[in-house]
């Protein structure tokens, strides 16, 4: 779009009619004597004036000189940003134990690694304005996804995750410290991780609480949760028995780690727990709603002046020619 930054200098189109009007000189009364050999002379000097130059012209470098002045520029479409992110990371078991068949998902029995990726996927969504992050553990912990503004590479990237494609163990400890050295480089203050988990820390050489200590010293809060049903009805060779699906996970370990950085831990043990959880987490650390709007402008002054430059050169050219056409 289109406008002048300082329009009001229009205002002063007139000021060479106002001068012309308040310092015109007054009239003075003159003898008139017939010079019957002057009357040619007159008529030649009448002949050589030009309106062109003597109107036109003037009045349009007037014109350009003020739109110089009024700054003309020429407004892009608006920009939104936002004025503060936080940068947040989710980390995701994959062990063999995710592909427990206990978890009930829109009326169907599903592994847990299943349910988590449509709760996470929901959740993605959800966060835009916040820069996310992917990480995978197992045996080892991995990057999946470095911390982005694109939310659809998380979600496409949590949808392709696969059990046991990083090992079978749980390295807990392994991902909080792949977690924090990934904050620590990107120096936003706002640091959350989110730790999903179904068992205890069985891989790895880092110990989950000294990670969360340290993650503490480094201003992440961890969010923990827990997943996976109480009981479950499982076949055996003595027919069917009621069993705990979820006897490895190491509860106190997950309290203890989200109430190091000011967390807090959830346990998921089906769909609506889940669901639940995420929302809660999404009101904890709701997203900055505050955006900063601006227009890139580009100045477009020098169009106006260049023309002035141009017409005036052209004028003095014209005129020095025609002073050596008359010679």
């Amino acid at each position: 779009m289109f406008e002048f930054s300082y329009l009001w200098v229009f205002l002063l189109l007139p000021m060479p009619l106002l001068i012309r009007f308040f310092l015109s000189p007054k009239k003075q009364t003159f003898t008139q004597i017939w010079i019957p050999l002057a009357e040619g002379l007159q008529q030649e000097k009448s002949a050589k004036t030009n309106p062109l130059l003597s109107v036109f012209i003037p009045w349009l470098l007037w014109i350009l000189l003020l739109a110089t002045i009024a700054k003309p520029i020429w407004l892009d479409e608006p920009i939104r940003i936002q004025q503060q992110s936080r940068d947040m990371i989710l980390s995701l078991d994959l062990s063999g134990s995710m592909q427990e068949v206990d978890m009930p998902l829109n009326g169907q029995t599903v592994n847990r690694l299943t349910l988590v990726k449509s709760i996470v996927k929901d959740f993605v969504k959800e966060r835009e304005g916040d820069r996310l992050g992917l990480i995978l553990f197992a045996d080892h912990a991995y990057l999946q996804t470095p911390l982005t503004f694109d939310l659809n590479t998380i979600s496409t990237m949590v949808d392709e995750t696969q059990i046991g494609l990083v090992g079978n163990q749980t390295a807990i400890g392994e991902s909080i410290a792949m977690a924090i050295k990934r904050f620590v480089e990107n120096k936003n203050e706002q640091r959350v991780l989110i730790l999903l988990t179904d068992g205890a820390n069985t891989a790895g050489n880092i110990n989950p609480i000294a990670a969360a200590q340290q993650a503490a010293k480094n201003n992440i809060t961890i969010y923990t949760i827990g997943i996976g049903a109480d009981e479950m009805m499982k076949r055996t060779f003595w027919g069917n028995q009621r069993v705990n699906p979820s006897a490895d996970l190491d509860e106190k370990t997950l309290t203890e780690i989200a109430s190091l950085t000011n967390g807090q831990y959830f346990r998921a043990r089906n769909q609506e727990d889940l669901q639940k959880i995420y929302n809660t987490i999404n009101k904890l650390q709701p997203v900055n709603s505050d955006v900063l709007e601006f227009r890139p402008e580009k100045n477009l002054f020098f169009w106006p002046l260049s023309l002035a430059l141009f017409i005036l050169l052209i004028v003095v050219l014209s005129l020095k020619i025609r002073g050596k056409d008359e010679l």
